[in-house]
C-alpha cells in the first residue's frame, strides 16, 4: 500500500498517496450497529445518535428504515447518565453482559468527545465480537477549530498536502475560503450571505470563482490578504465584495478595499456592495479614493455589474 495511491469516495478523483499504515488487531465480528455523538444546532449541545444497524450508510438508515434510529440529547454540563448509556446498548441490541460492556464503551466515547473538544465523532461498526466484546472498529472524528489552542497536538497532526494553498493560506488569517470553478472572485462577511452572494451570481448568468467569509471581526490586513488570494486564482476575471455591517464597520472595509488596491495594483473590475454599520461614510472612502471601483446599492445589481464588467 505505501506508495500508491487510495482512491475511495473520501478522497479526490486522483486518490491520496500512501505514506503511513495503521496496523490493528483483526477481530471477528458477529454484529455491527452505529453510534455517532455531534455537537447539534438544534438542540444546543450534543446529541447522540445510534442504530443497530451499522456497517452500512446511515443516511440510507434513515430514509428507508427511520425507527431504527434513536437521537438522544446530552446534557452539556452531567454528561451522559448510566441510564442512558445502558437504554442506548439496548436499543442497539445488545443483550446480557453486553449491555454493560456497551454502555462502558458508550460512556468512555462521550469522555472522549468532551476531552478532545470534537464537534461529531462516529463509529461505524461499533461491533460485537466473536469472543464477547464490544469495540470501535472504524472512527471518524472531527474538531472544534476554536479549541486548536488547547489541543495543540491534535492539531499538529493535521495534513495539509492534499489541501489547496489558498484555502490553507487563508486559514492563516481567520479567512473561510474554498475555491471553486467560476470567474468571479467573491468577498463577503458571513457564510450565510456568502451563499446568498454566489446564487445571485448564478442567477444572473455568472459563475462564482469561490466562497470566501471574511468573519465578523475583520481587519484591514485581513481584507489585503482575502485580495491577494483572490487574485491569485487566475480564473478570476471580477471580484464582488458584498458586506452587510452588522458587526462589521463598512468603513474598515472601505479602507481595506482601498489599500489593497493601491498596493496590488489591482487589473480586474472591482464592484463592491456595502450596506449597514457606518456606510455612510464607507462610500465617502471609496469614492475620494480615486480608484475605478464600482458600486452597486443591492447585491441583485452588484452581481449584474459584476457579471457584465466580464
Amino acid at each position: 500500500m505505501v506508495g500508491h495511491k487510495l482512491i475511495t469516495k473520501q478522497t479526490p478523483k486522483d486518490g491520496i498517496l500512501v505514506k503511513k499504515v495503521m496496523v490493528a488487531d483483526s477481530i471477528n465480528i458477529v454484529r455491527e450497529t452505529y453510534l455517532s455523538i455531534v455537537m447539534d444546532r438544534e438542540h444546543n449541545g450534543p446529541v447522540l445518535i445510534a442504530s443497530p444497524d451499522g456497517g452500512m450508510d446511515i443516511e440510507a438508515v434513515a430514509e428507508e428504515t427511520p425507527d431504527r434510529i434513536k437521537t438522544i440529547p446530552i446534557n452539556i454540563t452531567s454528561g451522559i447518565s448510566r441510564q442512558q448509556a445502558i437504554d442506548v446498548a439496548r436499543f442497539l441490541e445488545f443483550k446480557g453482559p453486553l449491555i454493560e460492556k456497551a454502555a462502558d464503551e458508550i460512556t468512555k466515547l462521550y469522555g472522549l468527545f468532551t476531552k478532545v473538544d470534537a464537534v461529531q465523532i462516529e463509529i461505524n461498526p461499533l461491533a460485537e465480537t466473536d469472543d464477547g466484546r464490544v469495540i470501535s472498529v472504524d472512527a471518524k472524528l472531527n474538531f472544534d477549530d476554536n479549541a486548536e489552542f488547547r489541543q495543540k497536538d491534535i492539531f499538529a497532526m493535521e495534513v495539509h498536502e492534499d489541501t489547496d494553498p489558498k484555502e490553507i493560506e487563508a486559514s492563516k488569517y481567520n479567512l473561510n475560503y474554498i475555491a471553486m470553478e467560476g470567474n468571479i472572485g467573491c468577498l463577503v462577511n458571513g457564510a450565510g450571505l456568502a451563499m446568498a452572494t454566489m446564487d445571485i451570481i448564478k442567477l444572473n448568468g455568472g459563475s462564482p470563482a469561490n466562497f470566501l467569509d471574511v468573519g465578523g471581526n475583520v481587519k484591514e490586513d485581513q481584507v489585503l490578504k482575502a485580495f491577494q488570494i483572490l487574485t491569485s486564482d487566475t480564473n478570476v476575471k471580477a471580484i464582488l465584495v458584498n458586506v452587510f455591517g452588522g458587526i462589521v464597520n463598512c468603513a474598515t472595509i472601505a479602507n481595506g478595499i482601498v489599500s489593497a488596491t493601491k498596493t496590488m495594483n489591482l487589473q480586474v473590475p472591482l464592484i463592491v456592495r456595502l450596506e449597514g454599520t457606518n456606510v455612510q461614510a464607507a462610500k465617502k472612502i471609496l469614492e475620494q479614493s480615486g480608484l475605478k471601483i464600482e458600486s452597486a446599492h443591492d447585491l441583485d445589481e452588484a452581481a449584474k455589474k459584476a457579471v457584465q464588467s466580464i
